[in-house]
């Protein structure tokens, strides 16, 4: 009987080693299971993080793109005539260069009349979309509104300024078309 009781002790202490054993293997597969859980959830929360940051860069680079447009198409606007502007400015100095002519009968007189009539609607007209003539007559010379085609020497006036316009300059709006050939004191 003994040897029974000592097989049951033996089989008990048996069980309660396969027991232990096996609390400690599932302490080690949820420590396994945990650890690997926090890999995925760490895994998940970088892709998340950079998926959020693609988001916001792309919403970024639409309103760049939807600022872009509009200063475009503000342009497109504001410059809408310059095409035509510029073609009609050959216009405009040949009407000044017919209009400087001096007329010696009452016929061409009022021919002449009647172009200054049809001058002066042209600019009227140009001047409504923005054209504006660029003072250059006893102004300092400055490279952004001024070709200088010759120099000469005037003492009167200091250097750099403006002795005598060859050819007007235009501005549309706050863009140069055209600029003023000029002549400048030395």
């Amino acid at each position: 009987m003994t040897e029974v009781k000592n097989e049951f002790v033996e089989d008990d202490l048996a069980v309660e080693e396969t027991e232990a054993v096996g609390e400690d293997n599932i302490v080690e597969e949820v420590s396994e299971v945990e650890n690997s859980v926090d890999s995925v959830i760490a895994e998940l929360t970088a892709q998340l993080q950079e998926e959020e940051n693609k988001r916001l860069r792309l919403l970024a680079d639409y309103d760049n793109f939807k600022r872009r447009a509009s200063l475009d198409q503000e342009a497109l606007q504001k410059y809408r005539a310059q095409n035509v502007v510029t073609n009609l400015l050959p216009v405009l100095d040949n009407f000044a260069r017919a209009l400087s002519v001096e007329a010696k009968t009452e016929e061409v007189q009022s021919i002449m009349t009647g172009m200054d009539m049809i001058y002066r609607t042209l600019v009227t007209a140009l001047e409504t979309e923005g054209l504006v003539e660029i003072e250059a007559l006893d102004q300092e010379f400055d490279p952004n509104f001024h070709q200088a085609i010759m120099t000469g020497v005037d003492d009167t006036k200091p250097s750099g300024i403006i002795l005598e316009e060859m050819q007007k300059g235009y501005l549309l709006k706050d863009r140069v078309l055209r600029p003023s050939m000029v002549k400048v004191n030395e």
